[in-house]
Formats: structure tokens, sequence, C-alpha cells
């Protein structure tokens, strides 16, 4: 099964709150490619759904080391820092996301 399909299907147990078997799906997908993002994504909201915030910030920063352009890493990255009482790592990576996003887009 290739990476695309382990991830269908991860969301596919992840849509049904089936976290467990959703994140070994995710982790699979990144086991065959480890520069996935799409996958580093989903399995940072599922430990997220999981309550398992800290290990979900280490998946985000996995995913900042592959592509530290991407807006979304940072944003993603921002909202466990909240969740955490983190707020001024919140607010900084918040601001990494602005800027991406308004670089990206050409502003």
């Amino acid at each position: 099964m290739g990476k695309q399909e382990l991830l269908n299907q991860g969301f596919q147990h992840f849509a049904r709150r089936e976290y467990d078997q959703a994140q070994k799906l995710f982790e699979q997908a990144i086991g065959e490619d480890e520069t996935f993002e799409a996958a580093y994504s989903a399995l940072a909201e599922c430990l997220n759904r999981q309550g398992e915030i800290a290990r979900a910030i280490d998946i985000v920063q996995k995913w900042i080391a592959i592509n530290p352009r991407d807006p979304l890493a940072h944003t993603a990255l921002s909202r466990l820092y909240v969740q955490k009482g983190m707020i001024q790592e919140a607010e900084d990576e918040m601001a990494i996301s602005n800027r991406l996003s308004m670089e990206n887009s050409g502003l």
C-alpha cells in the first residue's frame, strides 16, 4: 500500500474517531516517505485529538524541519502552543505563519 492510500485510509479512521488506527496509518505513511508533509499534519492532529499535545508538537516540529516555509505548519504549531499555555511561543509562530503567507501571496 502506498503512502497516499495509507493517508486516505487513516483519514477514514480519523473521521470515525478511531484515532489509534488512524495514527498507525499516518505513521506508516511517514515510514514510506519521511518528507510526506500531509501525513505529518494528519498525525499531529490525530495526536492532538488524543490529548498527546507534546507528541503533536514534536511531529509539527519535524514537519517544519522538512519545510520551514509552510505557513500551515507554523499555524499548527501555534495552535498547539496555545493549548500548552505557551502564549509567547504561539504568537511567534503565528507571526512566522503570517509573514510566510504574505510572501507566498506576493504581497
